[in-house]
């Protein structure tokens, strides 16, 4: 596996009082913006296939390093990270490129930004993809409580909040092993060992399943965590509270048209029976693969949205 373009060169953009670095593709499709998100640890590099595809139908590609990521800025406080400040971050984006609105589509926490940015900001987010990660609905109790609950002290979501600084340590310290091991796919299944799974994964010498990208792309991943670091992006998670007190008096109904695309191989996510409730015009689709759905299924993930891009706008003329 190779990566089939040559990546952009990046700018950097002012939004929001932070620079963002930002890879474009297919400018001369100005007037059709859709904006691609990463999750974590990942960077708009994760979305160098679709980049390709999607310039080739038209669009106007937009794929930002959030903040935290690449060479985007890392502000020090925890509470720069909240989903305010991230949701802001897109909206600059259209601001700066003179968007009214654009389709956005993320993954993994990157699609927690979108959905939460098509709540905000309703009249800035015209349709939602998310990959991985369905629309969580904002519970009755703090996140971090009904995790531990339920999960743990172990849950690497309630680890990064109780014990600031140890994963990021970790994490640092084994940057090409934690990224090798995390991204692979068809993993053995295994009963679940002792201790923070994350941190357990960064500390294994040996990885299991099957390699989702090159070495080659691989490296590009460590080159740059090598040098942010990972506590920008962890720093995202510890916000799940203050976004949940943040979201308090936000309507959490997703009323634009959306599309969900699920691994049905991911050991990191459940599926949402409620969906369909909170998003009452979501289309959902199975696609067999992991968690790294755009790595692992790129050609297969671009025809999914593509296709589904192309029903919304004749649905929509």
């Amino acid at each position: 596996m190779s990566n089939p373009i040559d990546f952009p060169r990046p700018s950097m953009v002012a939004v929001n009082g932070i620079e963002l670095e930002v890879f474009e593709a297919g400018q001369e499709n100005v007037g059709s913006p859709i904006v691609l998100c990463h999750g974590w640890p990942e960077l708009a590099f994760s979305w160098r296939r679709q980049m390709e595809a999607l310039a080739a139908a038209g669009y106007h590609v937009i794929a930002p390093n959030q903040r935290g990521f690449g060479n985007s800025s890392r502000p020090t406080e925890v509470s720069d990270y909240d989903i305010v400040q991230l949701s802001g971050d897109l909206v600059g984006l259209l601001d700066h490129f003179g968007y009214e609105d654009a389709t956005f589509v993320g993954h993994d926490w990157g699609a927690n930004v979108v959905w939460s940015s098509a709540v905000l900001h309703p009249t800035r987010v015209n349709k939602v993809i998310a990959l991985s990660l369905p629309y969580m609905a904002r519970g009755d109790v703090p996140p971090l409580a009904f995790i531990e609950a339920i999960a743990g002290s172990d849950s690497y979501l309630v680890h990064f909040n109780r014990q600031p600084g140890v994963a990021d340590a970790v994490f640092d310290a084994n940057t090409r092993q934690f990224l090798r091991n995390l991204y692979r796919d068809n993993e053995p299944t295994t009963e679940p060992g002792a201790g923070m799974a994350l941190l357990n994964l960064a500390l294994a010498e040996t990885p299991r399943g099957e390699a989702v990208m090159s070495e080659r792309d691989l490296a590009v991943f460590v080159d740059a965590f090598a040098a942010s670091g990972f506590t920008p992006g962890v720093n995202w998670y510890r916000n799940l509270d203050r976004n949940w007190e943040l979201m308090a008096d936000v309507d959490p109904i997703v009323r634009q048209q959306a599309l969900m695309i699920y691994g049905t191989r991911d050991p990191a996510v459940m599926r949402a029976p409620n969906l369909e409730a909170f998003v009452p015009r979501v289309e959902v689709v199975d696609l067999d693969c992991g968690h790294w759905i755009q790595e692992e299924l790129p050609e297969e993930a671009s025809r999914v949205m593509l296709d589904w891009l192309r029903r919304v706008v004749l649905d929509e003329s």
